[in-house]
């Protein structure tokens, strides 16, 4: 087979429940990956598992297994998950009760060794990102479907890739034309149209999931089952490419990917080409995903309507600050939202957000600090009070942090079907992580007349959270708008328009292939989502925030 053809079939803890069958029945298909694990989901997990130790992987995966197990069989697809999350081998061995109650004979393998929380006490999970050889291991003994825990998302990619071509450690550019390929991959249909700043050029209503075929020499192409909805071309690549990403090299345990070298081409309807990725020595520590509990968090959100917005948001702060410093919480923060205006026809238009967010390592601190507090205002406050709901008693919240450690901390095995466990040698070569050289940037276009619009007319965003930070990913739609662009579109001038950047480290890192910029702001998420910093706390709509300011466009791109 000179093309191997991976699906996905997830991108998260609680996607599309339909999509394995939709990808079993809809086209040909060689392996499916599915892909559930986020920062997020680790800590669901790990609060799983303090309830029952035998908890702590993806249930849902078992109910859409029970569901398509036969066809995957007859049709000779193999599936790699790492719906496994803390307890693979439990997983392993209820897929295998699984496929003995529905008489289907498949081998299940699994991968051990990112689990490492008994060295970070204190913590509900800390596992380590591992690299797909321990998957490769698992196919090339025959396995039919293989559990992980905590691999990079590319992993499930690279993996069968490298057992399919016997690729070896080493190969870094087939490797890294994998790990491009796996990163379109792992978040499912924003490949093909979901989340994607141009959705009106297609139907997007039920995007299809999103195929990769896969050639020996790590050139891919991007594509979908015929027939089903979104569509793919290189704007959608560009924005998943520029997801969650940093800098031009895109490390991982196997290997590191310029994406600075990444060239994309329509290659025919809903067809993408991804060639002449290189690759370099991976680095010589794993990250790792340390998610412990940080306290307990209490809201209130209280709606200000109409006239005197401001003065009635400083006599609520005012009449609380007592109840507060009674038994003052770890940390208070007040949030005005200006969603009113003038003079507006329905009353929700007319009003304005106060909200309130108190957390502290307390429970009952917590709910003191609002629960009475904030209700007993209820007559004895501003006129037009109420709140969108009573606060309760807190709720927990999580913190995510990431660290490094050298390759060899970790036993990475593949424990095969019949019990046989195949240990997976570190990388034997390794390169320090730095910054890839700045490259030359093209002239800016001629000066001319320019008008005040919206930066998203002329480019495409996208941005999502690692840990406690955020990346957004810009992108030109053309060679002369990325000529504007890229003189534009400053570290500076992003924190103009993103004031919440303003006290913040922001870094731009420019990918003039994909016609992208970059820029990663540390910080500007807290703790990381489960601490629910801000208003959106996994930065999901940064981008489309940002391409929503007005500048001084060049007509020309108009």
């Amino acid at each position: 087979m000179t093309v191997l053809r991976i699906g996905n079939f997830s991108g998260f803890y609680g996607d599309r429940a339909g999509a394995l069958r939709e990808m079993l029945t809809g086209g040909e298909v060689d392996v499916l990956t599915g892909d559930y694990l986020a920062e997020l989901t680790m800590l669901i997990l790990g609060r799983d598992r303090l309830k029952d130790p035998a908890a702590g992987y993806a249930r849902t995966f078992l109910r859409q297994l029970e569901d398509c197990l036969g066809l995957a069989h007859e049709r000779g697809v193999r599936i790699v998950t790492n719906a496994g999350g803390l307890n693979p081998a439990r997983l392993a061995d209820e897929v295998r009760l699984l496929a003995d109650r529905l008489g289907i004979p498949v081998r299940v393998a699994h991968v051990e060794g990112d689990d490492l929380t008994a060295a970070h006490p204190g913590t509900l999970a800390a596992h380590a990102y591992l690299g797909g050889f321990g998957i490769a291991e698992c196919l090339r003994a025959g396995a039919d479907i293989v559990i992980t825990g905590r691999v990079t998302d590319a992993a499930l990619v690279t993996g069968p890739a490298a057992a399919h071509f016997g690729w070896r450690p080493g190969e870094y550019d087939r490797l890294a034309g994998a790990v491009v390929a796996g990163h379109v991959l792992e978040c499912g249909t924003q490949a093909t149209g979901g989340n994607y700043a141009f959705f009106t050029e297609g139907d997007v209503r039920r995007p299809g999931f999103p195929l990769a075929e896969i050639h020996a020499d790590g050139t891919s192409v991007i594509t979908k089952h015929p027939g089903t909805g979104g569509f793919v071309d290189t704007g959608t690549i560009t924005a998943q490419l520029l997801y969650e990403t940093g800098g031009a090299r895109y490390a991982g345990p196997d290997v590191t990917a310029r994406l600075d070298t990444v060239r994309l081409s329509q290659d025919g309807p809903d067809r993408v080409r991804i060639e002449g990725v290189r690759g370099e020595a991976p680095p010589p520590t794993l990250k790792v995903g340390l998610n412990r509990l940080g306290g307990f968090r209490n809201e209130v959100a209280f709606v200000l309507t109409g006239l005197d917005i401001e003065a009635k948001a400083a006599l609520v702060r005012e009449q609380l600050s007592e109840a507060l410093a009674k038994s003052p919480p770890a940390e208070v923060r007040w949030d005005l939202v200006r969603t009113d205006r003038p003079d507006a026809d329905t009353e929700e238009t007319a009003s304005a957000l106060l909200r309130l967010v108190v957390r502290d390592p307390d429970q009952q601190v917590v709910g003191r600090a609002l629960s009475g507090a904030a209700v007993e205002l209820a007559l004895a406050s501003y006129p037009g009070f109420h709140v969108l709901a009573p606060p309760g008693k807190g709720a927990p919240y999580g913190v995510f942090e990431g660290v490094y450690v050298p390759h060899g901390v970790v036993d990475h095995v593949a424990v095969l079907d019949d019990g046989r466990r195949i240990p997976v040698s570190p990388p034997q070569e390794t390169r320090a992580l730095d910054d890839a050289p700045q490259p030359p940037l093209p002239e800016p276009l001629p000066a001319g007349p320019t008008r005040r619009a919206p930066l998203g007319l002329v480019a495409g965003a996208r941005s999502g959270d690692k840990g406690g930070n955020a990346n957004v990913g810009v992108w030109a739609r053309s060679d002369e708008a990325w000529r504007w662009l890229v003189h534009e579109l400053t570290a500076d001038r992003f924190r103009e328009l993103i004031p919440e950047s303003r006290d913040l480290p922001v870094t731009r890192h420019v990918l003039p292939g994909l016609r992208a910029l970059n820029f990663v702001v540390e910080g500007i998420l807290g703790a990381g989502v489960a601490a629910q910093h801000r208003f959106d706390p996994q930065a999901k709509a940064l981008g489309e925030w940002l391409r929503s300011r007005h500048l001084d466009i060049p007509e020309a791109l108009l």
